[in-house]
């Protein structure tokens, strides 16, 4: 892997500590795991970790005069949502350990969570008196990355439970999927899963997906299929949803992909289209028949 060389001097890692990730899961802190096995997007994820900075070692190592201003940041990046932002930042002002704590909405999340912690000179040095050390704000003295995958039995891509009788739905609708017809375009600005709030059946069953009762289970499996079948169908109307399609990463296309892929390990998209023409009926039943099988409960 080629080395990158700054045009700045930066601290030895040795005077920067970052203790480790832990998230907090029902109020118990543990250690950040690489994957979350019951996410949501109605999760909230809060994260934290203590960061100890030998600052006027760093200083002296960064050629920086004594007293310049530094900061530790974390910066958040979701592949699923493309939405990227600064969660925390706090200016280094002695040698003592510092918290950051993170907290994301699960709205704004999805595919992978990046967190980029770095130590970073807070403002703008002038005067070349110090001209191998760095001199923009922001320039990065220090970085770490850590990772976790979201994933988990709730349906993922972004949900809203709402009030069917103040929209233009049925107000007898437990559920409506709304889809955009742009495959190359990002899943999560393309999929939305309103739910209505008066079904309690399903909305309570969708806000208990990260711990599900048996009647939980049984609905959002019926959520699933329906979902499944409408995306499915969505996808197959499409004419340049094709095994030799290449879509985007985190795109609807790509998406549409997978699920295809889970559901029909064994079909191409060409049969399969052929089946939905022939039968939409047998199609709707392969589909739940596979949905089952993946849930465990068939």
């Amino acid at each position: 892997m080629p080395v990158r060389a700054l045009p700045y001097r930066i601290p030895d890692s040795a005077l920067i500590r970052a203790e480790e990730w832990r998230i907090d899961l029902d109020g118990d802190e543990l250690p950040l795991p690489a994957a979350y096995p019951h996410w949501d997007y109605q999760t909230v994820l809060t994260l934290r970790r203590r960061v100890t900075v030998d600052l006027d070692g760093a200083l002296a190592a960064a050629r920086l005069a004594p007293g310049t201003p530094i900061s530790v940041a974390v910066v958040w990046t979701s592949t699923g949502s493309k939405l990227r932002g600064t969660a925390a930042r706090v200016a280094l002002t002695s040698d003592g350990p510092i918290g950051l704590e993170v907290v994301l909405p699960g709205t704004d999340l999805g595919g992978t969570l990046l967190l980029d912690t770095v130590v970073v000179l807070a403002r703008r040095r002038d005067g070349v008196d110090r001209p191998i050390a760095a001199r923009r704000a922001g320039s990065v003295l220090w970085s770490d990355r850590h990772s976790i995958r979201l994933q988990g039995d709730a349906p993922q891509f972004p949900m809203a439970v709402i009030d069917f009788e103040k929209t233009n739905y049925p107000t007898d609708a437990s559920w409506y999927l709304e889809i955009g017809s742009n495959l190359e375009a990002a899943t999560m600005g393309s999929l939305l899963l309103l739910v209505n709030e008066r079904k309690r059946a399903i909305s309570g069953a969708l806000e208990n997906a990260s711990k599900p009762r048996a009647q939980d289970q049984l609905a959002m499996s019926m959520v699933y299929v329906d979902v499944a079948r409408t995306m499915i169908e969505h996808a197959l109307a499409h004419s340049e949803f094709e095994d030799s399609a290449n879509f985007p990463d985190e795109s609807l296309g790509a998406t549409l992909q997978a699920l295809f892929g889970k559901l029909f390990p064994q079909q191409s998209i060409g049969e399969v289209r052929a089946l939905a023409d022939r039968s939409p009926s047998r199609l709707a039943t392969e589909i739940q028949a596979a949905i089952n099988n993946l849930d465990g409960l068939g």
